[in-house]
């Protein structure tokens, strides 16, 4: 129900002419945790592939690891301001492994109808955008809580004089089910993200991620340093790949991916 009604508001608000950014350079979300503010062009459809994303964790005596195939997010440009995104997972698995027991899981993953809507010009020193989404529960019992969560990520960047760096932060606020299944509780994320352009095609960027998530039952914190790469073959096409570090217990001592994105 609030996909459809998040897509309205999109067409009322994105009802704008067409914008430049028609022929500028691909500008997707990937790499990175970080969001960008970037929308699709009107008219247009871009598609985001993780090729590959493996996730390592080992505590307590478990250890873990997590892999998705072909995460994607398929983007299509409602005006020059807005767009709407549907995200998928068509294969991931789950394998954990205690005290020489092995348990597995693979299966279709949770799906995401996201809208972004951009609230400044594409000339504005400071960049700005509203990226709503809810999260559908598309995976089986053993791969996802079976329950409708969603947020609002506020994408805000800047560039840093004539150096070439652009900094960005990604204040989130989510709603999320409790681990027990019987109650919604809040969730927090932050990025702070300094991304520099190496050359016309060349892009780094490095990142500072948190996560606050106060269940009831226990309070959750997370921190990860990470890193990305992205190349830009040409306007309409970009490679990237990044590793993400823990820098706590209770978060993944590695995350590793690869992957793609395409404009059409």
């Amino acid at each position: 129900m609030r996909g459809p009604v998040l897509f309205a508001i999109a067409m009322v608000f994105g009802a704008s002419g067409a914008s430049a950014a028609n022929d500028a350079p691909i500008c997707p979300d990937r790499p990175s945790k970080s969001t960008g503010e970037c929308t699709v062009p009107a008219g247009r459809v871009q598609i985001e592939t993780g090729l590959v994303d493996w996730t390592h964790d080992r505590r307590e005596g478990a250890t873990s690891n997590f892999t998705t195939f072909g995460a994607t997010l398929i983007k299509y440009g409602l005006s020059g301001k807005a767009d709407i995104e549907l995200g998928l997972t068509p294969v991931q698995t789950s394998s954990v492994r205690v005290a020489g027991v092995h348990d597995t899981a693979t299966g279709f993953g949770d799906m995401v109808v996201r809208v972004k809507y951009k609230l400044t010009s594409d000339d504005a020193p400071i960049l700005v955008a509203l990226d709503s989404f809810v999260k559908l529960p598309t995976a089986n019992h053993r791969l996802g809580n079976g329950k409708v969560e969603g947020g609002l990520v506020v994408p805000m960047s800047a560039q840093l004089g004539k150096s070439g760096l652009t900094l960005s932060l990604d204040p989130e606020l989510d709603l999320r089910a409790d681990n027990d299944r019987h109650g919604t509780h809040a969730s927090m994320i932050q990025v702070v993200n300094l991304g520099v352009s190496a050359s016309d095609r060349l892009s780094l960027s490095a990142e500072l991620w948190a996560q606050w998530n106060w269940d009831p039952a226990r309070t959750v914190r997370q921190t990860s340093a990470d890193g990305s790469i992205a190349y830009l073959v040409n306007k309409d096409l970009q490679l990237d790949a990044g590793a993400n570090i823990g820098l706590n217990r209770e978060t993944p001592d590695v995350e590793l991916y690869t992957g793609l994105s395409v404009r059409f």
